[in-house]
């Protein structure tokens, strides 16, 4: 009956990341064929972020299609390998589509990496009140591969994190052990949730201006964002680690979060060469003397941090009432 099971939940997966991929499996259809018969894409026909989004989706697939397998082969370890496997997909696909699709814009050919940077700091077409110091003042300079950390940060958490549910929810059909089933729903929950955050990031880039201090809206989607990047990935690691030492099953995850949106700020700063957006005005929203982190900033840090904590200590008090511990 569980093999049975498995197959049907095998099936919807795949038929479940197909649909889902559909977007940015044409958009890589669309720009490899214009390579294939242009040589270059039009500006005018490049599709806003095609890298990372199709990389990631192809990435993601592959994971899903070796699903039974790496259950086969590695048990216990399955998700390790399928995510990792995935990765090298997401990274190969990821560079293949830097360097070898070429941009052609008015007056000269670029790179889609060069292509991709000079995206980050233009605002959406349409708007063109800058103020006087802007992010894409800041921005401006000579290309730095550094820049795009955040979208590998973005990325890796995006392909481990859905896995992670979908290959949890696959183990547990095939061993019946219900044990993750809550941190996996919680993991789920996330993982879309931050997923859809991503998506309207890429069409509104929450609608920021290109002033460095943004708007209340802007401000508050960045937080929520940046926030929950730090939970989904403190949960990944704490669905792990259920029922072990608080110090382990709580705090672990905790920091795991904290240190994964700190270093998304990291990639922020590294793409504003050395600047922060600023969420606002005030003692809250200034940099602290001598570092470039507000206190709104190190909050966040903490926040997300504290939040992962307190799921996993309900988590945890969830399940021994259940065994009855």
């Amino acid at each position: 009956m569980s093999d049975k099971l498995f197959r049907r939940y095998y099936l919807f997966s795949i038929i479940g990341v197909l649909i889902a991929s559909c977007y940015p499996l044409a958009m890589g259809v669309r720009v490899i064929g214009d390579m294939i018969f242009n040589g270059v894409v039009l500006k005018e026909n490049y599709p806003k972020y095609i890298i990372p989004y199709t990389p990631i989706s192809i990435a993601i697939i592959v994971g899903v299609f070796l699903m039974p397998l790496c259950i086969k082969l590695f048990e216990r370890f399955a998700l390790w390998w399928g995510a990792s496997i995935a990765t090298g997909v997401f990274f190969v696909m990821e560079l293949l589509f830097e360097h070898k699709v070429v941009v052609s814009t008015y007056d000269s050919y670029i790179t889609v990496k060069d292509w991709q940077m000079y995206m980050c700091y233009v605002p959406p077409e349409g708007w063109s009140n800058y103020k006087t110091q802007t992010a894409v003042d800041i921005l401006m300079g000579d290309y730095n591969p550094a820049f795009k950390l955040h979208f590998y940060i973005i990325s890796v958490v995006l392909i481990v994190t859905i896995l992670n549910s979908l290959y949890g929810f696959g183990q547990m059909i095939k061993i019946g052990e219900k044990k993750r089933l809550k941190s996996l729903i919680i993991q789920s929950a996330c993982s879309l949730t931050f997923l859809g955050l991503c998506i309207l990031a890429c069409f509104t880039a929450f609608w920021r201006d290109g002033s460095i201090q943004v708007s209340p809206l802007s401000a508050a989607l960045m937080t929520i964002f940046f926030i929950l990047l730090g939970i989904t990935a403190g949960v990944f690691a704490g669905s792990f680690l259920l029922e072990k030492s608080k110090l382990i099953s709580v705090w672990v995850p905790s920091i795991v979060a904290s240190a994964m949106t700190f270093l998304m700020y990291v990639g922020e700063m590294i793409l504003l060469n050395g600047h922060l957006y600023s969420f606002g005005t005030g003692f809250l929203f200034n940099s602290i003397y001598g570092i470039v982190f507000a206190p709104i900033d190190l909050l966040v840090v903490v926040a997300s941090g504290c939040i992962t904590a307190w799921i996993f200590s309900w988590l945890n008090k969830t399940i021994s009432y259940q065994e009855g511990k």
